[in-house]
C-alpha cells in the first residue's frame, strides 16, 4: 500500500455503545460513518464499560451516564462530552418498596436506609434531586445502602452511604436490610417487578417535574477521550454525524413517552437545563466537588454543531 493510499483509511476508532435502536443503526451498518473505521465492542453488563472509560480509558467514543461523566469531569478525567442523549426518562417510578412492607412516602424516609445499586448511579442522582425538592429530603438524610462501587475511582463516597454484600439491590428489600429502593429503568420491569413506587401518582409527578425545569433527565449520554478529538477531530465528527442521523430515522420507533422523547442529538435549551438541574443535584449530594459550569459545555460541543 502507497503512503497516499494510506492517507486516506478511515480512523480506526473503538466504539463502546449499548444496543438500542439508535445505536443499531451504526452497529449493523444500516448508517454508515463516513470517514472513520469503528470498531463497536459489547459489554456484559454494560455499567462495567463506564468504570474501564473512566478508570482506564479503554475505549475511543463511549456511552456514558450523566453522573458519570459530572464525577469524571470533576475529577479532571480528560474525556469530552458529544451533544447526544441515548438514554432519558423521569424517575419517580424508581423508587419503590415492597408490597407488604412499610406503607412509605417518600416525606417518610428520613433517618431509614434505601438501597440503590451504586451512591454514583444517574437514577440515584435523580431520585436524590427530586427527593430533596419536592420533599425536603436531602440526601444526608438518608442511610443509602449499595451494592456496587462508584465508576470513578478517584471518588470517595461519603459517610451515610454504606456497602453491602447483596448481589442485587431488590435483594436488599427482601432480606429487610432497607425500606425502599432505587432501580434503573430496566430493573424497575426486571427485578424490581411487583415492588410499589412511593410516588402515589409517579407519572404525574415525572411530568410535573418536565414542566418545571423544561428538559427530560438523561441517563446515558456520550464522551469521547481528549486526545482522539485533538488528534482525529473530522472522524469522532463523523460519528457524532452518523449518530445523529439514526436518531433521527428511529423517531417513529419511539413513543411520545418521557424516555421516547428524551433522545436526542444537538445542543439544546433542553440538554442544557439537563446539565444545569443535574449538576446541582450532583453538587448537592457530594457527588461532585465544583460547581458545573454549563457555558464551557456548550462551548466545547460548539464544534459539533457547527
Amino acid at each position: 500500500m502507497s503512503a497516499r493510499d494510506e492517507t486516506h483509511m478511515p480512523t480506526p476508532l473503538k466504539v463502546l455503545l449499548g444496543n438500542h435502536p439508535h445505536t443499531r443503526l451504526l452497529k449493523d451498518g444500516t448508517v454508515p460513518v463516513d470517514g472513520a473505521d469503528c470498531r463497536y465492542l459489547e459489554s456484559f453488563p454494560l455499567p462495567s464499560a463506564f468504570a474501564r472509560m473512566v478508570r482506564d480509558l479503554a475505549y475511543d467514543i463511549c456511552e456514558m451516564p450523566l453522573a458519570t461523566y459530572l464525577q469524571a469531569r470533576d475529577a479532571g478525567i480528560p474525556v469530552t462530552l458529544l451533544p447526544a442523549v441515548l438514554v432519558g426518562s423521569t424517575h419517580h417510578r424508581a423508587l419503590t418498596r415492597l408490597p407488604d412492607g412499610p406503607q412509605l412516602g417518600p416525606g417518610d424516609l428520613v433517618g431509614r436506609r434505601v438501597g440503590v445499586r451504586a451512591y454514583g448511579q444517574t437514577t440515584g442522582l435523580w431520585v436524590r434531586g427530586w427527593l430533596q425538592e419536592e420533599y425536603g429530603v436531602k440526601s444526608s438524610d438518608i442511610t443509602w445502602v449499595t451494592t456496587e462501587d462508584v465508576h470513578v475511582a478517584q471518588y470517595v463516597n461519603p459517610p451515610y452511604v454504606k456497602r453491602s454484600w447483596s448481589q442485587r439491590v431488590v435483594d436488599l428489600l427482601h432480606s429487610r436490610d432497607v425500606c425502599a429502593a432505587v432501580l434503573g429503568p430496566k430493573a424497575v420491569g426486571g427485578q424490581g417487578a411487583g415492588l410499589i413506587p412511593l410516588v402515589a401518582d409517579a407519572e404525574s409527578a415525572g411530568q410535573a417535574w418536565i414542566e418545571r425545569h423544561g428538559t427530560i433527565s438523561a441517563n446515558h449520554l456520550l464522551v469521547v477521550r481528549d486526545d482522539v478529538l485533538r488528534d482525529s477531530p473530522d472522524a469522532v465528527l463523523a460519528v457524532y454525524q452518523a449518530l445523529r442521523k439514526a436518531i433521527a430515522n428511529t423517531a417513529g420507533e419511539r413513543d411520545d413517552s418521557p424516555a421516547g422523547r428524551a433522545v436526542t442529538a444537538g445542543w439544546s435549551a433542553s440538554l442544557a437545563a439537563c446539565l444545569e438541574v443535574g449538576g446541582r443535584y450532583a453538587l448537592e449530594q457530594r457527588l461532585i466537588r465544583d460547581p458545573v459550569d454549563v457555558a464551557a459545555i456548550e462551548k466545547q460541543m460548539a464544534f459539533f454543531d457547527a
